[in-house]
């Protein structure tokens, strides 16, 4: 009997733990998904962010067009397809940045929560949501570059009628790098003319952006998570009233991702501008981006897209969680395992967190 007993408990000890790798695979999964779907439907407003922060590189300080203008620019001279210029590599870095950023923060602040008491709360979610971000760059980065390249240029009629020389605009016909036609095109271009460093351009800058950014959303996802159960706690609001899982992440994700995207504006110029330069070197460095940005266009330049940054992080990033927790909510739904279930949702209520204990 006792061998039995051993036996029923080591089955279901690893029956726990086939589950727990299934559900992490399918929070990489979900993550993906919902990645890709924000990053296709904001695509436009992020090239009007792209554009915005490279003019001073394409066309020199004078003359820089606001938003508006920027809009009317992009299609009067490239039309619809100018709005999408970059978007499958965009997408693709997306893909990557998603099913990591989701499949590794649950587990990620889990293991700080349980080897590190001291930083529970607050902490355990930057943390986590900073080392998720971090392990998808390696493939995010080189596709940013490509796609801020291929958003810059627009058309084969508009990139022809760009030329740069130190930072000014001459006369057509020295573009600082080629068109390129495509998202491969592209990665072989900038491997032949800069090697590895070509495709890894502002990857510490890049870093230095997304590391607080995705730290923040998910501290400001969280603890906005907190305000919320703290009211129905209080009972504020009718008990009747009750908000599923999708609507609550579309409304926390795209208030935490606006709040942390305006943060970290500065950090997005400095980086935009890095990795746009191509071989015509404007800026050494991260150091001598940021300083020589202010000096030369003070807070103006150092805030510059910041609007259609915000504009793109709200809906993407309510999209993006409202993706991931309809996807759990209508797929996870169907296993037995209610605990499990629980555990695999982004936000693990402390309550739960202590049943599981």
């Amino acid at each position: 009997m006792a061998v039995q007993r051993i036996t029923s408990t080591e089955a279901q000890a690893s029956k726990k733990v086939s589950n727990d790798h299934f559900f992490l695979w399918r929070e990489f999964v979900w993550g993906a998904v919902a990645g890709a779907f924000g990053e296709g439907m904001m695509h436009p407003v992020d090239t009007i962010k792209t554009r915005l922060q490279s003019q001073a590189i394409l066309n020199g300080l004078q003359n820089q067009k606001n938003i508006l203008q920027m809009v009317r620019y992009v299609w009067q001279v490239d039309g619809l397809k100018g709005f999408y210029r970059g978007a499958i590599p965009g997408i693709t870095g997306s893909l990557a940045t998603g099913a990591t950023y989701f499949g590794v923060i649950e587990s990620t602040k889990k293991w700080i929560e349980d080897s590190h008491p001291s930083l529970r709360g607050h902490w355990a979610n930057f943390i986590a949501g900073a080392v998720g971000d971090t392990l998808g760059s390696f493939v995010y980065v080189p596709c940013e570059v490509i796609k801020q390249r291929m958003q810059v240029q627009g058309t084969v009629t508009s990139w022809s009628s760009v030329a740069v020389k130190n930072g000014k605009a001459i006369k057509p016909g020295a573009q600082i790098y080629s068109y390129y036609t495509g998202m491969i095109h592209a990665g072989f271009s900038i491997w032949k003319t800069q090697g590895l460093k070509g495709l890894y351009a502002g990857y510490l800058s890049t870093l230095a952006r997304d590391v607080p950014f995705a730290g923040l959303m998910v501290m400001f996802y969280e603890g906005l998570k907190d305000v919320k159960e703290y009211v129905e706690q209080r009972g504020i609001y009718s008990p009747n009233l009750r908000v599923n899982h999708s609507f609550e992440g579309l409304v926390l994700g795209g208030l935490a991702g606006g709040l942390s995207a305006y943060l970290t504006t500065p950090l997005d110029v400095v980086k935009t501008r890095l990795q746009v330069q191509g071989t015509t070197l404007r800026y050494t460095g991260w150091l001598d981006a940021i300083c020589s940005i202010w000096a030369a266009e003070g807070m103006k330049g150092i805030f510059r897209g910041g609007i259609p940054r915000i504009a793109w992080y709200i809906p993407a990033s309510a999209l993006t969680f409202m993706a991931v927790e309809f996807l759990r909510d209508h797929f996870n739904e169907r296993l037995p395992n209610d605990n499990l279930r629980d555990v695999s949702r982004l936000s693990v209520d402390k309550k739960s967190l202590q049943e599981v204990a």
